[in-house]
């Protein structure tokens, strides 16, 4: 029997799904099938992250999220790469139900502590409490102060995504629906709220003072790791905070976005990722910049380089504070 056999059940499948249509022993173990874990194979390589932990899933009781680094990647948190790359899963239960052991996954307790959420079919710990989790990590190593506010950044704009506004309501009266935990009389709310409660709900966590002071870093409104570690580099190096991704208006109207934008000295710097790259896009660039210029402001491009090399860093910070017209002695240039 071969693994595209039209007797097997749809892959992935369980071995009681296999003895339900009469597959014998011999034929459940047809080197053809390819294992996901203990009692569960495939017909085919299951290439996607989430189709593996669909097909995990089916060997765990119902009462298992999954946490830490695995529901970073279901919930599509910017991890770093060697925390993408982190082979197995994470999976959580109760306090008081054993933890789960297989050779593929690392098992916690605390569920109990925790919210959950049910995202294309999987269980995992919401994106709050994926957050918390993710500083107590520490195999294969631990994440980064500055990682901790890139993801705590992402997090800040996916509970926009979450967050119903209803007509008529303010965005703490919905943050404060959507705190499960909130009763009556409760404080107003802002998404920053949701992250301190999560963390509030555990008992000494590991990494707590480091993601305490990541959340007092975070801000809402960063749509990538590099405009968060930028924004961490300005305000580190002594420029005053900029608005992050703020609508500008001229004359006419709506003007344009721009990445970080400096109101009162009407500057804008535009961090160049690789899209900006294409001629297509420099093309837009170049036109947005324009009408940007044309309206008074003064534009200031930088690349990754710009942010991670020493020498660049220096050329752009003393740029930038031109720009800005700051002292630069006030300033860390390095």
């Amino acid at each position: 029997m071969s693994a595209a056999d039209p007797l097997l059940p749809p892959s992935p499948f369980t071995l009681d799904d296999a003895r339900s249509i009469g597959l014998t022993p011999t034929q459940w173990r047809n080197p053809d099938l390819i294992r996901v874990t203990r009692g569960v194979k495939a017909t085919a390589e299951i290439a996607e992250f989430e189709g593996q932990c669909r097909a995990f899933a089916l060997a765990l009781p119902d009462d298992v999220a999954f946490s830490h680094l695995t529901a970073a990647r279901l919930w599509g948190l910017p991890l770093p790469s060697w925390a993408e790359a982190a082979p197995g899963f994470d999976v959580m239960r109760n306090s008081g139900r054993a933890v789960i052991e297989r050779h593929e996954c690392r098992g916690h307790r605390g569920l109990e502590r925790r919210h959950c959420r049910t995202v294309r079919g999987l269980d995992l710990t919401s994106i709050a409490d994926t957050l918390v989790d993710l500083a107590e990590v520490r195999r294969p190593q631990a994440l980064s102060a500055d990682d901790l506010v890139v993801l705590a950044d992402a997090v800040l704009m996916r509970l926009a995504e979450q967050i119903e506004v209803r007509p008529g309501e303010e965005e703490w009266e919905a943050v404060a629906r959507f705190d499960m935990e909130r009763g009556d009389g409760a404080p107003r709310l802002d998404r920053h709220d949701v992250l301190h409660r999560a963390l509030d709900r555990r008992v000494r966590p590991r990494g707590a003072k480091r993601l305490r002071l990541a959340l007092g870093l975070a801000r809402v409104g960063s749509r990538s790791p590099m405009e968060t570690r930028s924004r961490l580099l300005f305000v580190r190096r002594g420029f005053p905070e900029p608005e992050l991704n703020a609508t500008l208006t001229g004359p006419g109207g709506r003007l344009l976005e721009g990445d970080f934008v400096w109101r009162d000295q009407k500057v804008i710097g535009e961090y160049q990722g690789a899209h900006h790259g294409g001629r297509r896009q420099r093309s837009v660039d170049v036109a947005r910049r324009d009408l940007a210029e044309d309206d008074g402001w003064r534009m200031v491009e930088f690349w990754a380089k710009d942010v991670h090399q020493a020498t660049r860093r220096r050329t752009f910070l003393r740029r930038l504070a031109g720009r800005l017209g700051l002292d630069l002695e006030s300033l860390d240039l390095s």
